[in-house]
């Protein structure tokens, strides 16, 4: 606590202020979290000062709010071109990212707890920067790094915002941002380690080295390409659900026609919703997961027992491909091959049919998604046509 506290006065986080009776006050509160390597064993303890942000009011203590999250299928596309190519790759953790954002709009908040200033207990802090808690702190720490970013040299993406890249004489540098995690590649490593030593002359950041473990996904080098795991967040599912010595299922879900809906309720709604969203976070290595996941996924207003049961099979299945992952190789070609598909009027409660795709790049799957379609195709020809 003592570190953070430090950390923020240092960074000239806040000034206290005289406290009037028309400021919204925002409350605070001291959060602690065990950080853990891959494998799962301690590496730090961390105190963070969080406000709630639950307190402020939209249109005075906000406006703007989004997370800098890079797109899976960027992320996927990039280590692919990495992998072919030889390129150097490098992850980057920023020291207290959100405050390094600069506040636009005028947030009040109460002293932090066993940190107060016993000469003027009744002063409140004027915030100058963003703290994580508050809405807009994802926005204002993206500000600032893209503002950096472009003013040596990179350019945002088109199709990705949070992708930025550099492309000069020859070489090619791309940075990739997910919230306060970095990844750095190109094809020159004296480029990548003149960014690195920029960054560090602007922000606060610690080389990881090569990418271990990068957005819950564990990376490791084989067979001179890179494995895609998320073993132990597969762990951490089954256990929440309590089912790590369940029995292990051969296929996700059952080869037959989803459940009528006259069935009787769930009765836990949230206990459902819950599991659901875990299960979506781990298709992002796991494509022999998204037609299970989305078709439980169609349920989730109003889930019932057999929904239930469908889930819980969807979870025999992960305790049974604890070891399975997205394997990206080695690839001699670049060329984008892209496969669709779609069951002509799959779901008989309402005729609806459902599609998907996956597209190759080279050997590597980058890109894939099932949907359940909106509109009732007339003949099968038709359901494949929208699918495509």
């Amino acid at each position: 606590m003592d570190l953070e506290f430090n950390a923020l006065i240092h960074n000239n986080t806040w000034r206290l202020v005289d406290r009037t009776p028309d400021m919204n006050v925002v409350r605070c509160k001291w959060v602690f979290r065990t950080k853990r390597k891959a494998d799962g064993t301690v590496e730090r303890h961390k105190a963070r000062l969080v406000p709630k942000g639950f307190t402020q009011v939209a249109g005075q203590d906000f406006f703007e709010t989004f997370r800098p999250i890079v797109k899976p299928t960027t992320v996927r596309l990039l280590l692919s071109l990495a992998v072919s190519w030889g390129w150097t790759i490098r992850q980057l953790d920023v020291h207290n990212a959100f405050l390094n954002g600069n506040l636009s709009e005028t947030v009040y908040m109460r002293q932090p707890p066993g940190y107060e200033d016993k000469a003027r207990t009744d002063f409140v802090c004027s915030l100058q920067r963003s703290l994580y808690g508050l809405k807009q702190a994802p926005r204002a720490w993206f500000d600032r790094l893209r503002a950096f970013l472009v003013s040596v040299g990179f350019s945002p993406s088109n199709t990705d915002v949070y992708l930025f890249i550099y492309s000069r004489d020859s070489v090619c540098l791309y940075l990739l941002v997910y919230v306060d995690d970095i990844l750095v590649m190109g094809s020159d490593a004296t480029r990548v380690r003149r960014l690195l030593t920029d960054l560090a002359s602007e922000f606060k950041i610690r080389d990881m080295g090569a990418p271990s473990f990068f957005l819950g996904i564990e990376t490791v080098s084989r067979d001179g390409g890179l494995f895609l795991s998320q073993q132990r967040y597969m762990q951490d599912i089954l256990t929440r659900a309590g089912m790590v010595d369940c029995k292990s299922m051969a296929t996700p879900i059952p080869v037959s026609r989803p459940v009528p809906d006259s069935v009787a309720p769930y009765a836990d709604p949230m206990q459902y919703r819950s599991h659901l969203g875990t299960l979506q976070h781990l298709t992002v290595t796991h494509p022999d997961l998204s037609f299970a996941v989305n078709r439980i996924c169609q349920h989730m207003h109003s889930p019932t027992t057999e929904h239930w049961a469908m889930l819980k099979r969807v979870l025999g299945y992960v305790k049974g491909t604890l070891h399975f992952g997205l394997f990206i190789r080695l690839s001699s070609s670049l060329v984008v091959h892209a496969f669709s598909d779609s069951d002509w009027a799959g779901d008989p409660n309402d005729r609806k049919f459902t599609s998907g795709f996956a597209v190759f790049l080279g050997g590597n799957l980058i890109s894939w998604s099932w949907q359940k379609q909106r509109t009732v195709a007339r003949s099968s020809t038709e359901a494949d046509l929208s699918a495509s």
